[in-house]
Parts: C-alpha cells; sequence; structure tokens
C-alpha cells in the first residue's frame, strides 16, 4: 500500500525488483534515486555551483616515484578489479568488448590476465548480466594460471519518463531493465561477499579500472603513494585535450570538496561551459584506488554508497527509437570522491588512459605507435618518440565503411599499416590495405569513386592521396 508522501508507483518497483530476486540493498539504494526522480531531480551539476579544480592543489604522479619501494612492500594487498560489464555495441558487437582482439592477436581479457599474472596479484572481474555466460565461456578456453573471481553488476528497472511507472515491453522482458552504471561496483562488492573475502584475505587496497584502457595497469610507485599518504580513496586524472571536450570533468563544490561532473549532469543550457578545457582542465581516466576497509566503514555507516544520481533519458529498445522513452538511473565510480572523506587525486600521464570505445581507437592501439614492454606495461613506442611524433595520433575512418568490427577487420585483413612515424589519418569512402602499409605525417586518403580503393603492400603514403 501506498504510504502518504510516497512516490506513486515506488511500491510496484518495489515488489517487481523482490519478484526478480533482486538483494534489499539494491532495492533500497533503486528507491533513495526514483524518489529523486519523481520529485522532478535531473541529477544536474549547474557551473554556479562548482569551480575548477587549482592545478597547484593536485599531486603529480611524478613525485609518486619515490615511493616505488613502499608499493613493491604491500603488493600483495593489492587487488586488481576490472569493470567488464560493456559488450562492444558501437563497434557493431552484442559480445563482451573485452573479447575483442585488441593487440599482438590477443584479447582484452587475455592481457588482463596476463598483467595480474605478472604482478601475481588478485583479480576480480565485475561482469554485467550481458557479459557474464560469454566470459565464463571465454575463461574456461584460456585456462589461465590465476583463475579471477567474478562478480554481478546489478540492474536497475528502467521508468517511463511520462508518469515515472515501471516500462513494460513483454516482447523482451530483459529490455525493462538497464545496468546501474558501474558506481554500482561497490554495492556489487559488496552483495557478491568478494568485498569481505578480500579483506578477510589480507587484502587492503583495490585499483579499478576498465576493461578496455590497456594503459590502466597497477604502478607500484601509485600505489605506495597510495598506502603512505592513508588515503582512502584516490583517483587517477589527466590533463584534458580537444578531443575529450565530450567527457566528464572534476571541479569542487561550494565546500570546496572535490566532485566529478559527467557530461550526463550538465544541463543543455551549460553544456558549453562543460565543455570548455580551458576552464575545467582535468578529466577521470576511471583509473581508481580504494581502501577497502574505508569502503567497509563507508557501507557499515550508511547501509549502501548513495553516489551523485546520473539520470540518461532512453528509448526503451535501444534499436527502436519509437520505442517508448524512458529514464536509466546510473551512477558513476569515480563520484564517490565526493562523499568519502579525505579522498583526493593524482594527475597521471596520458599513457596511463587507452580506451578502445571506437574502430578509430582499435586501429591506434593495434598498430606500431604503442606496444607493450618487458613488464607487460602499455606503451608508445620509442621510435614514435624518437621521431619527435605526438603522443596522440588522431585517426578518423569514414564511419559508412569502418564503424562495425566485421567492416574493419575485412578492409584490414593484412594487418594494420606502419603508424608510428603518422600523425594523422583521415579516410573518406572505402579503402582496403594489402600487407606492409607505411603511412607517414598527416595523410588523407579520399576515395569518392563507387568501388573500393586498394593500397598496395608495400606502399609509403606521405602525401594525400584522392584515388
Amino acid at each position: 500500500m501506498k504510504t502518504s508522501g510516497e512516490p506513486r508507483y515506488l511500491q510496484a518497483f518495489i515488489s517487481k525488483m523482490k519478484t526478480e530476486g533482486i538483494q534489499p540493498i539494491v532495492i533500497d539504494t533503486f528507491a533513495y534515486y526514483y524518489e529523486k526522480v519523481a520529485a522532478g531531480e535531473k541529477g544536474f551539476i549547474y557551473d554556479k555551483d562548482i569551480r575548477p579544480l587549482d592545478p597547484d592543489d593536485i599531486e603529480d604522479a611524478k613525485d609518486a616515484s619515490k615511493y616505488a619501494d613502499a608499493g613493491e612492500k604491500v603488493l600483495k594487498n593489492v587487488a586488481m578489479i576490472v569493470l567488464n560489464g560493456g559488450l562492444g555495441t558501437t563497434m557493431g558487437l552484442t559480445k563482451p568488448k573485452s573479447l575483442i582482439k585488441a593487440k599482438n592477436d590477443k584479447t582484452f581479457l587475455e592481457i588482463i590476465l596476463e598483467k595480474a599474472e605478472k604482478l601475481n596479484v588478485k583479480l576480480c572481474l565485475m561482469n554485467s548480466f550481458s557479459t557474464h555466460q560469454e566470459t565464463i565461456s571465454a575463461l574456461s578456453k584460456i585456462k589461465p594460471s590465476i583463475a579471477p573471481r567474478l562478480f554481478l553488476q546489478h540492474r536497475f528497472p528502467k521508468i517511463l519518463r511520462h508518469g515515472f511507472a515501471p516500462a513494460d515491453w513483454p516482447g523482451n522482458r530483459r529490455l525493462e531493465w538497464n545496468p546501474p552504471g558501474h558506481g554500482d561496483v561497490y554495492t556489487a562488492l559488496l552483495t557478491s561477499g568478494i568485498l569481505q573475502q578480500l579483506i578477510d584475505e589480507g587484502i587492503i587496497y583495490a585499483f579499478i579500472a576498465n576493461s578496455d584502457n590497456l594503459g590502466a595497469t597497477i604502478d607500484k610507485s601509485l600505489l605506495g603513494f597510495f598506502s603512505e599518504k592513508g588515503f582512502p580513496f584516490m583517483m587517477e586524472v589527466s590533463e584534458r585535450i580537444p578531443v575529450d571536450f565530450k567527457g566528464g570533468h572534476m571541479a569542487r563544490d561550494k565546500n570546496g570538496h572535490m566532485i566529478l561532473r559527467e557530461a550526463a549532469q550538465c544541463s543543455k543550457r551549460e553544456l558549453e561551459k562543460c565543455r570548455d578545457i580551458s576552464q575545467y582542465k582535468y578529466f577521470n581516466t576511471n583509473n581508481i584506488w580504494i581502501d577497502l576497509r574505508s569502503l567497509k566503514n563507508l557501507i557499515d555507516r550508511h547501509r549502501t554508497v548513495k553516489l551523485p544520481m546520473i539520470l540518461n533519458p532512453k528509448s526503451l529498445d535501444p534499436r527502436d527509437e519509437l520505442s517508448p522513452p524512458v529514464y536509466q538511473i546510473e551512477t558513476a565510480m569515480g563520484s564517490a570522491i565526493s562523499i568519502i572523506e579525505g579522498a583526493t587525486v593524482i594527475r597521471v600521464p596520458r599513457s596511463r588512459f587507452f580506451p578502445v570505445k571506437t574502430c578509430n581507437d582499435l586501429m591506434a592501439v593495434r598498430s606500431d605507435c604503442f606496444l607493450f614492454s618487458e613488464d607487460k606495461n602499455f606503451i608508445v613506442n620509442p621510435a614514435r618518440k624518437q621521431n619527435g611524433k605526438n603522443f596522440n595520433i588522431i585517426i578518423d575512418l569514414d564511419p559508412k565503411y569502418y564503424s562495425k568490427i566485421d567492416m574493419f577487420d575485412k578492409r584490414f585483413a593484412n594487418g594494420i599499416p606502419s603508424l608510428v612515424d603518422c600523425e594523422s589519418l583521415t579516410i573518406i569512402g572505402d579503402v582496403s590495405f594489402e600487407a606492409n602499409v607505411k603511412i607517414r605525417g598527416d595523410v588523407v586518403i579520399n576515395n569518392r569513386g563507387g568501388s573500393q580503393a586498394i593500397i598496395k603492400e608495400g606502399a609509403v603514403i606521405e602525401e594525400d592521396i584522392n584515388a
């Protein structure tokens, strides 16, 4: 029965979640956010309520190098937690993104497993209900020497934008639910029992990162710095460049606390201010260090982790724009910085951030611009540095022919061209590459013809091509 002051459909949501066997703490967390939505809150963080971070207030990773020995000593007390809930939908896949071939014919998952093995640290993977079974299947074939612990991200019911009732979609009940964002990692660690297991096994610290970020690894200097300083939470940030204009950024609130403002938390009227990289200079790499004891204490005090809300307007069926408009309640892992007393950020080089969101990114990662060091770290090819090339290569592939992984792989079936001496590459139209092609400088390949253009084996391209 609806109680006085309670949103009209709250009990319907609670009943729906109970029927699905969702744990009480997750239901309570959803109810907390749903009441905000029903009251008209959008989750926006307004410019008038924040100010940019002062660069002088931020620690720099260069100053952490003296803590490497301290990091070595506590390596036995750290676990790596990888967010493995994403599908490669932007690249035309319906399977976990971590199962895409990333580098040297190895998948993201295989590379992550190798990192954990090299460091001899415990590895945990947070899967979503969309990636769990395929990840289990992939692991059974890989047979890693250190088996990762798997735990599941929770689910939130989608909310109809008109009236705030539970979404109903009989044709595919799975579409009535959405992942609640990577901010759910804290609650999922608790409900899975893994948080307590790790603490009981002497694991004090966790390094959390995305599966598609090859630059994310446990750095002993950063670990030592984090442990010696006694921080409960530390976020790695880096300086924004023009390609980061759409992402979130760091700021301080009126009380001086650091906060993370995601792009979805910017109102349309303030979108340009959010994108101003000259004002908001730092973005969250989503590489997070957390003291698990502090996390457990926080949950014990508040029962759950109440992060700032992100309210995403979507279509109920993401493949059908005519399906009912819904809201998805989500949270960001990094936003915990605003609720954990004593949390901090540290400025890290761009080399800690190599996410693969599109086939443009995948081409760069697969190319000879980057390689693995002896200790399995993903680094810029030293030859690129020696030749004075920029760290970031700009790649713009025609989405009509390269946006989906099968289209991309078909056109680079003989291997990615050498890009170690390339500053930028733009491809317009349908172009296929034979083996051992080299591209240097700034190049535009433009094929406006009706048939596919082919770059012949061994070609060296240093100027624009109009096919």
